[in-house]
């Protein structure tokens, strides 16, 4: 292997699930990679440039965890395909495979693997301050001389190691290492007919990849029809069976596995007493103190999402309100100035009031993946999931959908059923991710009192902890319902290596808080900015004849009652906003969701919210500034809200119409982002559409139910 002239060579990182390759990725990149201390983070391919030494240069490939070579699930697939695929535009130059010093055991089953693929490879042993309190010693002289191939401990969490993995790949690179003489199996004796046939279609370098490609060659993509037609012939031909032949492979594997463990590895006594992560499991695992710790933390988080934050909100809310303030002071009275104000700075601030709780809530997220209890809640729940016809593996998914169900769906990849897969998909835009969290805050603040419950929890933050319960409850619920017409029979198993716990690494958390925040500013304001001018537009235009009628019966009142001029500037600010063009359509749907207690105002609202959930917040900042008088321009959002009212004086936004519009956005598809990512992984865009209609009418009837139970 030689580096190329540009001085650059890719590295794919490989290894089990939960063995430390994001952190890896991270420390050799820089880049801050979505690190998570539980199975299944990374879900797809991810890359990044790292400087190796100074004229040599990687492209790191992140690849989905996986037990073995024999992928079960889409994220394993994508893992197979780069390493296996002789032709593809990331082929690595050197493996690095990702071991876990504490079970190096079962670690070893996947590196054998790699390194019959007959592509450099190093290995680097993680956990090894875990193997040592398990009392298991490594040899890693022995381990490298038994295996053929250089080994090195890192700890990429601490950064140690780093340096000395760099040098080895610049040696392996250098061709001062290569792959080992010798197959660690072998493999062509297996099926050697066969593999000969295979690497005449395919240009294969090694025997195994041959025959790897002999057993999944209908699920390869870069094969073409003919390359599969004649491997199935040649299958046949050689009555080839796949099943006993991959038998046959990992009980040699593992024969030798066991030869190399004797000689480099001493392991501790079995009946050594319990480590401390598992006393800690006996108490947070259990089936009955277990729910109950859970629920104490969401109660604690949902809690702090309100208690810590109210104070850096009041004071963003009160500083956009005093800019606004100021602005219309010092700007001429113009439409530029209005739609600057009115618009991008209602519209912004509408928004930005809420990136507090967004910090707060993926602080937490963040503490409990970091720590490794969030893969806990994946086996608490397990024999719930099932009653439904899931298992653990889909709550992981769903917990990620508190976050952004983008994410959280394509995160389903490591789901090897595929009917739990679908049903996992259509279920977890259920859960109230972070682009909610401003409508609940919103909504609760107007029409839920601010008293304490049970003398230690806060009556509000009670209510937002119940959102978040009740969309988990709704997706069991549709779960159940979706087993019996989803037909898929396929076995199901639940297997989840447990990590240790550790404590929270506080400057990842706070990165990754910060990280958020930016992004939660940055997307949705971009949104918002254009939704708001448009709304302003549309907000302050109307046609021209009920205009001038509404101009023209103003100045007569004026002209009559010259001591009501301010109160008739009002007035006429409301009239000319309801006769607007966005006036106009949203009258045009208040038919519809008058039932469910929402005004035009809210109708509109809730049509520029499909483009992102948040921008609801957004759209109303904008349509209660819209003519405003000049007085009104420092008042808050949630004050112009709370002094809304209907025609006849009734106020819009009561118990039972608050209640209700928090129902509607808790089940509604109000996520163009989330519809495109369900036909990407589903590759249809029926499933798509049954997941729009069925949310839409449960968010509609529960609105209707709750509105006029509450009225």
């Amino acid at each position: 292997m030689q580096a190329t002239k540009t001085g650059k060579i890719n590295i794919a990182l490989v290894g089990n699930p939960n063995s430390g390759k994001s952190s890896l990725f991270n420390a050799l990149t820089g880049l801050n990679q979505k690190v998570g201390n539980f199975p299944g983070v990374t879900v797809d391919k991810k890359t990044g440039a790292a400087n190796i030494s100074a004229t040599l240069q990687a492209n790191i490939i992140d690849l989905p965890g996986t037990y073995s070579l024999y992928p079960k699930s889409a994220d394993e697939l994508v893992t197979y395909d780069v390493l296996v695929n002789p032709q593809g535009e990331e082929i690595p130059d050197i493996i690095l495979i990702i071991a876990d010093a504490s079970n190096l055991k079962r670690n070893l089953l996947f590196c054998s693997q790699i390194i019959d693929l007959k592509i450099p490879v190093i290995i680097g042993l993680t956990m090894m301050d875990i193997a040592r309190k398990k009392g298991v010693e490594i040899d890693e002289a022995g381990l490298e001389r038994e295996l053929g191939v250089p080994v090195v401990s890192i700890n990429p969490r601490k950064n140690k190691g780093i340096p000395e993995l760099k040098k080895i790949i610049e040696l392996v690179t250098r061709e001062k290492q290569t792959v080992p003489p010798r197959d660690f199996i072998d493999s062509r004796a297996l099926a050697p007919e066969l593999i000969t046939d295979i690497k005449k279609v395919v240009p294969v370098k090694s025997d195994y990849a041959a025959m790897h490609i002999a057993v999944n060659h209908n699920e390869l993509h870069f094969l073409n029809k003919a390359q599969k037609e004649t491997i199935t012939q040649a299958i046949q031909t050689h009555q080839f069976n796949k099943t006993k032949v991959q038998a046959d492979e990992i009980m040699q594997r593992y024969a030798r596995i066991k030869h190399i463990m004797r000689n480099s590895v001493v392991e501790a006594d079995p009946l050594q007493k319990q480590l401390q992560t598992e006393k800690i499991d006996d108490l947070l695992l259990h089936r009955f103190w277990g729910y109950v710790i859970l629920l104490g933390i969401m109660a604690i988080m949902f809690q702090s999402i309100f208690w810590l934050a109210s104070f850096p909100m009041d004071w963003i809310e009160a500083g956009f309100g005093a800019l606004s303030g100021w602005l219309s002071d010092v700007l001429p009275q113009n439409q530029i100035s209005d739609i600057f104000i009115n618009g991008i700075i209602a519209g912004l601030g509408g928004i930005a009031v809420f990136v507090p709780q967004i910090m707060i809530l993926f602080g937490f997220i963040t503490i409990l993946e970091d720590t490794g209890y969030m893969a806990r809640i994946s086996f608490l729940t397990d024999r719930l999931m099932r009653q439904v016809g899931l298992n653990g593996k889909s709550v992981m998914p769903l917990i990620s959908g508190v976050a952004c169900a983008v994410p959280a769906i394509m995160a389903t990849r490591n789901i090897e059923n595929r009917k739990e897969r679908l049903i996992t998909i259509l279920i977890t835009p259920l859960m109230s991710c972070s682009a909610r969290l401003p409508i609940y805050t919103v909504m609760i603040a107007l029409v839920i009192p601010n008293k304490p419950v049970l003398g230690i929890l806060n009556l509000q933050g009670v209510v937002m902890m119940g959102l978040y319960l009740l969309g988990f409850v709704m997706a069991l619920i549709i779960a159940a319902i979706l087993k019996l017409f989803v037909r898929i029979k396929e076995k199901s198993y639940f297997i989840m290596e447990l990590p240790v716990y550790r404590a929270p690494r506080w400057m990842n958390v706070g990165t990754t808080m910060l990280q958020k925040a930016k992004i939660f500013i940055m997307d949705a304001g971009k949104v918002i900015m254009v939704i708001s001018i448009i709304l302003w537009f549309l907000a302050s235009y109307g046609p021209s004849k009920k205009m001038e009628a509404v101009a023209t019966k103003y100045e007569q009142l004026k002209a009559a009652q010259p001591d009501k001029i301010e109160d008739l500037d009002r007035e006429e600010a409301m009239e000319k906003l309801a006769n607007s063009y966005a006036g106009g359509l949203g009258h045009a749907i208040e038919p519809a969701i008058r039932p469910l207690g929402f005004d035009w105002k809210i109708g509109i609202a809730l049509i520029t919210s499909f483009a992102a959930r948040e921008v609801f917040v957004g759209t109303m900042a904008t349509l209660y500034s819209v003519g405003e008088s000049e007085e009104d321009n420092d008042a808050t959002l949630r004050q112009k809200m709370s002094g809304a009212t209907w025609i006849d004086g009734r106020p819009v936004y009561t118990l039972a119409s608050g209640v209700s519009l928090m129902l509607f956005y808790a089940f509604a598809m109000q996520c163009m982002s989330t519809l495109a990512i369900v036909k990407r992984e589903t590759k249809s865009w029926k499933l798509p559409a049954i997941q729009f209609v069925y949310m839409t009418a449960l968010a509609y009837l529960s609105s209707l139910l709750a509105f006029q139970l509450l009225s």
